[in-house]
């Protein structure tokens, strides 16, 4: 029996080692499959430590195989994050269950959301339309659709939190794709995902990263655990971590300056002519911070003009989310301990078919599958611009180079 778990491990952390024994305590699975996102991250940030690190973290606390999420999922809305890494699983055919973290402590309220989303049906697709009428960021408009729906407002505040988000979306994806792995929710303890405060030896990755962008990790060792400690001080010893998105912040201002009005404009999620508003914003500021305070508005949330932010940084176009939106991508290996390499050998040797990678430059040199090219060529850049803030050494191409963690 295998589990699966889709992450950001940003840093992995004790909440996260309480997820992953909490899961097998209760399903009895005997491995464990981890897919998680890379160098950049859902929410339009930077990972604290690159994809490497994160899966050695994941291995050193009980993960058996770490499989990346390619950055064009990585970096998606929760719809394209959550369908890009249920499709990956799926690919693999061993996955018996998904558990996932979630601020709801009951999965069948998740799903009754689910439900409605993954079938659409005609009035609710109306009410949805009638919300984005009034100027509404999308994720509002659903919010208020959802509810007129199922005649309930006790179900807005569960689309407010960012793990039931999530959650919800995985639950779609797995009606999708008819998928035969089963859901499991396993609810979130203490500290809320964004909470930003150390709360205990369970708190959350943003608190995490907040300890060391102030300086004040005199609780840092109490959040981690012990091998996660070791391997992100190590990490930071060496100069090799990203302590916030602002790091990038004259590189995409550059990089939006130097973009023509139709080059914004072909960036994904940049749609009602807000191609202006954002090179009107990158000619008049000098700050990530000044950049969002120019766009925010009802319509335009922080996270959308973020994650745009991102996209801009990393060239990411609308025709390149759509193709990965209608692909199955490849299957990138990370690491694994030994039971992870017997997995990917049942893997491999019963899916002859799908494209696993355990080295780039083989892929690179034997691939002929173009729309898989997209995807790796940004894994590809998204490490080259990544590697670019790193304190001491700022070296490309290391996804090249880079070994297989192996344990």
């Amino acid at each position: 029996m295998v589990l699966g778990i889709i992450a950001e491990y940003n840093p992995f952390h004790n909440g996260h080692l309480y997820h992953i024994l909490k899961s097998k305590e209760i399903t009895k699975d005997d491995y464990t499959i981890a897919v998680i996102g890379g160098n950049f991250t859902q929410r339009g940030e930077a990972s604290l430590v690159d994809k490497w690190t994160k899966a050695e973290m994941a291995i050193s606390n009980g993960v058996d195989l770490v499989i990346e999420l390619p950055t064009l999922y990585s970096v998606s809305s929760a719809e394209n994050f959550a369908d890009g890494a249920i499709k990956i699983l799926n690919s693999l055919k061993i996955i018996d269950n998904l558990s996932f973290g979630a601020e709801c402590q009951e999965i069948n309220k998740l799903n009754i959301i689910a439900n409605v989303l993954y079938e659409e049906p005609k009035e609710y697709k109306s009410f949805l339309t009638n919300e984005l009428s009034k100027g509404l960021s999308f994720p509002k408009a659903r919010e208020n659709a959802v509810c007129t729906y199922l005649n309930d407002k006790s179900f807005a505040n569960l689309m407010l939190e960012p793990n039931n988000i999530l959650a919800i979306e995985y639950l779609k994806s797995l009606k999708k794709h008819r998928s035969k792995i089963k859901p499991l929710l396993i609810p979130r303890k203490n500290s809320g995902h964004l909470t930003k405060d150390y709360t205990g030896e369970i708190c959350s990755s943003t608190a995490i990263r907040n300890m060391i962008k102030s300086g004040n990790t005199k609780n840092l060792k109490n959040a981690l655990t012990p091998s996660s400690y070791t391997i992100l001080k190590e990490e930071i010893n060496n100069g090799n971590y990203i302590q916030d998105f602002s790091e990038f912040e004259k590189n995409i201002i550059y990089n939006l300056r130097i973009k023509s009005i139709e080059d914004i404009k072909n960036l994904a999620d940049v749609s009602e002519g807000l191609e202006n508003l954002l090179k009107k914003a990158a000619l008049s500021c000098n700050s990530l911070y000044e950049f969002i305070n120019i766009v925010l508005s009802k319509r335009y949330t922080e996270t959308r003009i973020k994650r745009i932010m991102l996209y801009s940084l990393l060239n990411i176009t609308k025709r390149e989310m759509a193709i990965s939106k209608k692909i199955i991508p490849y299957v990138r290996i990370l690491g694994f301990n030994s039971k992870g390499k017997t997995l990917l050998s049942k893997i491999s040797n019963s899916n002859h078919n799908l494209k696993i990678i355990t080295s780039v430059k083989k892929f690179v040199d034997s691939n002929t599958n173009k729309n898989l090219k997209i995807l790796l060529d940004k894994d590809i850049l998204a490490t080259n611009i990544y590697t670019l803030c790193y304190k001491k050494s700022s070296v490309g191409n290391v996804d090249f180079t880079k070994k297989l963690i192996v344990r």
